[in-house]
Parts: structure tokens; sequence; C-alpha cells
């Protein structure tokens, strides 16, 4: 009975060591992948169309990995990075294109294979990010390939640096002029706002959310609006 306990035990604690170490070298290599292939929150997507075998081993390795065992971090940092590079999947399967919605499906029909189960880009965010973690600063790094999104960075995110980038990226999406067009009496934001309203009203409404990362506070009473989304592809 005892031998057969340290057997399973031995089992899991081994199971758990092959993820982290998967998870790690998923990191590691998106962490290449970014800061090679994206720049100024743009992506080289012809270069990876004309040569696609860094992104296709970058796609082998999600496949691989499990997040059996995984911290909170990890799993919140695997799903963001594995969104991304899906999106970036997405574009180069069917580039040429000047927009991810030239795509029908692109965002909740096209399923990808991440983690041992297929998945829409819909999905990851809905059911394995929004669904299971109270954030609204997930919206901020999140980038669905188009230049109304947030800019998309040239480093992983990653487990132990995961809390200062989502309030880093907050704070530079929600201080950027072209995001969040502040008038006399007005605030027009971003539609982001709009479609996931509910993530942003949760202590308050929309501009008290906005001013817990501005250094210039909205008035109150401002009138809000939603100007149209630039689903434009974010192309270097």
């Amino acid at each position: 009975m005892k031998k057969s306990f340290l057997t399973i035990l031995l089992i899991i604690v081994a199971t758990i060591n092959s993820a982290a170490q998967t998870t790690e070298t998923f990191f590691k290599e998106v962490n290449i992948f970014l800061s090679i292939y994206t720049k100024a929150g743009k992506v080289d997507y012809k270069a990876l169309a004309n040569n696609p075998s860094s992104l296709d081993k970058l796609v082998s390795l999600t496949k691989e990995v499990s997040l059996a065992g995984a911290d909170v971090k990890i799993a919140q940092a695997f799903w963001i990075n594995a969104y991304n590079m899906s999106v970036i999947k997405g574009i180069v399967a069917n580039y040429p294109i000047k927009s991810p919605l030239d795509k029908k499906g692109f965002f909740d029909t096209t399923k990808y294979e991440i983690a041992g189960q297929k998945i829409t880009l819909n999905d990851i965010e809905n059911k394995k990010l929004r669904a299971k973690f109270s954030d609204a600063r997930f919206h901020f790094v999140l980038v669905c390939g188009a230049l109304g999104c947030p800019p998309i960075i040239e480093e992983a995110y990653m487990p132990n640096t995961l809390d200062a980038q989502l309030e880093q990226q907050t704070k530079k999406a929600l201080n950027r002029d072209s995001f969040i067009k502040v008038s006399k009496g007005k605030v027009a934001f971003s539609e982001i706002f709009k479609w996931y309203k509910e993530d942003f009203v949760k202590d308050g409404n929309e501009i008290d959310f906005l001013n817990k990362y501005r250094k210039e506070k909205v008035a109150s009473d401002s009138k809000v609006t939603y100007y149209s989304y630039d689903w434009r592809l974010n192309e270097k």
C-alpha cells in the first residue's frame, strides 16, 4: 500500500515538473520570437509568411504544454501568450489580409490546438481568462491583430512579472490620447469598454476605472461615448 502510494506520488511530482519545464520553455521561446518579429506595437507578418518556421515551432510547443499543477500566474501568463501567438498564427495562415475580420470566423470559429484541447480565440479570452479571473487588465494585453487593440509588446508575459506587466500596459493604454480621447466635458472610449462593459463597472463606472490609471484625471460628470474600432492589420 505504501509502495503504491509512493509510486503515485512520484508520478504526480514528475508530471508537475514536466509541465513546469514545458511552460518555462514556452515562455522563453515566446520571448525570443517577439523580440525578433515585433516592434513599436506592430508585427512583421510578411517576414513570418515568408519564413514561418519559428512560428510553427511555437505552435507545436503550445500543443504540448500541460497546465497540470500550474499555479494561477503561470496559467494566466500562458493563456495571454497563447492568445497573442494564435492571433499571429491565424493572420500568417491567411496572409496577405488587411484585417483579421477578412477571415470569417477568425475569433469565434477557427480553433487552435492548445494545451491538449481545441479552442477558439474567443474561448481563450472569455472562458480561460475572463470567466476564471476577475481582472479587467487582461483587455490591455490581449492583442487581436488590429490597430485598435492595445499594442503588442516585444517580450513575453511571464508569471513572475505578470502583475507588473498588466499594470504597465493598462496605464500605457489609458494614458494614450489615441486610445482614450478626452475633450471638454466628454471622453471617448475604445469600443473595448462597450463590448466588455461589465468588466469595467464592477467598482463604479468606466470613468472610475479610467481614473485609477490616468495621470490626468477625467471629470466624473464627463459624457461617455465610444469611437469606432480600427480593424486594420497591426502590420509592421
